[in-house]
């Protein structure tokens, strides 16, 4: 999974094109044209990045470190709302005539993002700010700790970052409002993800403030700074942090302990608001940039859950495993052997391993491999006990690595059976790969390189999942049945996410089809389904982006046979970074043509 910070709607960054081949006929006008077309792709860029700057924060451009426009105010959003109908206007201006086909699949691209974000606006979902995985709230913090994107290196920077906080700090308030609100009309969370945020909060409570995450900056000061300067910060960051932050923590945890968890719905899925069934047909096309509908994403999901399961079958047999494939999961589950770790690190070391066996076989299958650094790190305290494992992106120059989190709650019950394969999903080749490459692209403009598309971003990680055997890994059977869990873990997905939503499964029930059908502990599983609760249509991405680039790859291999170079495959995947699923299907499709 990859985390992204969003603001105003699903504000998302778009593509711009490579140059238009010069007509003989009218040279002047085909460079007039191809010249606007990029500019305005520029302008929109510029402009989403001011939309955006805690998005502009984390692709490493520091222009707007200082700032914090609260998405949940009338005119942030009537900005945003103004921002993507002047553009789709603009937009129209060009006749596809007029522009070369990699100008068409960029005008696609953006029209796709004006009309996707402005549909956004039809749903209320400003009356659900916080939740316990995806909001705001959550990237604040991992920015608070002085370990993320906002950077500590300059007095500049610390005080960037107390004005940033005023804002969050507006936003905060502005939440309880919008929490309020939601709560007479229909809109609020269920009980069972409210719970989940509480201890959230009240981690961020705490008056001594040595233990405090958001007076961490205090603690790391730079050895060059002046003992004025540390002075003179020190007094602001507690005055910030005792007088501001922890009073809006305790004004925030005091309303979703009473009003709002009593107000809490008993249901669990999106549904049972207002207009849910309409918001989570939204949800589906926004995740899998498809028009599948509920019904079709359920049955093919039972479909993929019975292929899978046969095939985890001949492993069961393989290891000598007598029981039936739930007792197997159990046994998996608790197997002492993989169960070996006593400190957290150990968990990072194996990570780190797992990477150099696959090192040597990485260049049999990627001739282009991303420059930017990587690492592994635990989860930050606060949030790992909700969190799942994902990726951060480093920054756009390559100065900021990307960076692998995995969260380690209680490390004696830190089972390994499925870390080869979260490593080739999380990091290399998958999240790393895909964005890392997009981002240091030389064709690629500033505007294409912060655009994310789950179907295909997520469809990505999973399919570098079955690279495993090609790289070196998945000899030891139980990794290889880790990665079997892990498909089966998305193909459940389909199943539970469209069951909660459109199904009106309830979280007991999707935690029980969920426990039948795969290996994840019980812990996980819950964490997993109260996920796919407050983020319907997410988790769909998955399975349904790995299925396509898995069929694309089939039919090259089938039509192009001994011409058919895998790595020249992952290249045509990768070099157009993030873009809806039939677009990059258009894409293989032409190379194929190409290349018979």
């Amino acid at each position: 999974m990859i985390k992204k910070m969003l603001i105003a709607s699903c504000l998302v960054l778009s593509f711009t094109a490579c140059k238009k081949e010069v007509s003989t006929k009218e040279p002047a006008v085909e460079v007039d044209i191809s010249a606007k077309f990029n500019e305005m792709l520029d302008n929109y860029y510029e402009e989403g990045l001011q939309l955006n700057p805690v998005q502009a924060t984390f692709a490493g451009d520091n222009r707007f470190n200082d700032q914090f426009p609260n998405p949940l105010a009338d005119e942030t959003v009537n900005k945003a709302k103004d921002y993507y109908n002047r553009y789709k206007e603009e937009l129209s201006q060009f006749d596809d005539a007029s522009l070369s086909e990699s100008e068409k699949m960029t005008k696609a691209i953006l029209n796709w993002e004006c009309d996707m974000n402005l549909e956004a606006f039809n749903f209320k979902s400003d009356y659900f700010p916080i939740d316990q995985m995806w909001s705001i709230n959550l990237v604040a913090g991992q920015l608070a700790s002085g370990a993320s994107a906002q950077p500590f290196k300059t007095v500049e920077d610390y005080n960037n970052w107390l004005k940033r906080l005023e804002g969050y700090l507006e936003w905060m308030t502005s939440a309880e409002a919008k929490m309020k609100e939601g709560m007479a009309s229909g809109y609020v969370l269920p009980k069972s993800l409210i719970v989940k945020v509480l201890p959230q909060l009240e981690a961020l409570t705490v008056e001594n403030l040595d233990k405090h995450l958001f007076y961490t900056p205090v603690k790391n000061f730079p050895e060059n700074f002046s003992d004025e300067e540390k002075k003179q910060l020190t007094e602001a960051y507690t005055k910030m942090v005792s007088e501001k932050i922890i009073p809006t923590y305790k004004s925030l945890h005091q309303f979703m302990s009473t009003a709002y968890l009593d107000a809490g719905r008993a249901s669990s899925g999106i549904a049972d608001i207002p207009n849910g069934e309409n918001f989570y047909k939204y949800q589906i096309k926004l995740y899998t940039t498809t028009n599948m509908t509920a019904d079709e994403i359920h049955k093919l999901g039972l479909s993929e859950v019975a292929r899978i399961s046969s095939e985890m079958e001949k492993i069961k047999e393989r290891v000598g495993f007598k029981g039936d494939l739930k007792s197997f999961f159990d046994h998996v589950r608790n197997n002492k052997k993989l169960i070996p770790f006593t400190e957290p690190k150990q968990v990072i070391d194996n990570f780190n391993a797992i990477h150099d066996r696959m090192k040597p076989q990485i260049e049999k299958l990627f001739d282009v491999k991303p420059k930017t650094p990587f690492e592994v790190r635990r989860t930050e305290a606060f949030r790992e006990k909700s969190a799942s494992a994902e990726y951060n992106p480093g920054s756009l120059d390559g100065t900021r690595p990307g960076i692998f989190y995995t969260p380690i709650p209680d490390v004696t019950q830190y089972n390994t059976y499925s870390d080869e394969s979260l490593f080739l999903h999380e990091a290399i080749p998958g999240h790393h790969y895909q964005i890392s490459l997009t981002q240091e692209s030389e064709e690629l403009p500033k505007f294409r390189k912060t655009l994310w598309y789950s179907g295909y971003g997520e469809g990505w990680a999973l399919y570098s999942e079955s690279l495993g055997k090609e790289l070196g890994l998945y000899t030891d059977p139980y990794q290889y049945f880790g990665m079997l869990g892990a498909e089966m873990h998305r193909a459940v997905r389909l199943v539970v996410d469209t069951g909660l939503h459109s199904k009106g499964w309830t979280r007991e029930q999707a935690i029980k089809y969920s426990l039948d059908n795969e290996a994840e502990s019980e812990a996980g599983i819950t964490s997993e389904i109260e996920r796919y609760m407050a983020n319907p249509g997410q988790a769909l991405s998955y399975k349904i982006g790995q299925l396509k680039i898995r069929e694309l790859r089939a039919k090259a291999e089938e039509a192009l046979g001994d011409k058919f170079d895998i790595r020249q495959f992952h290249n045509q995947v990768l070099e157009t970074g993030c873009v809806p699923l039939a677009l990059l299907e258009d894409k293989i499709n032409t190379w194929i043509a190409q290349n018979k």
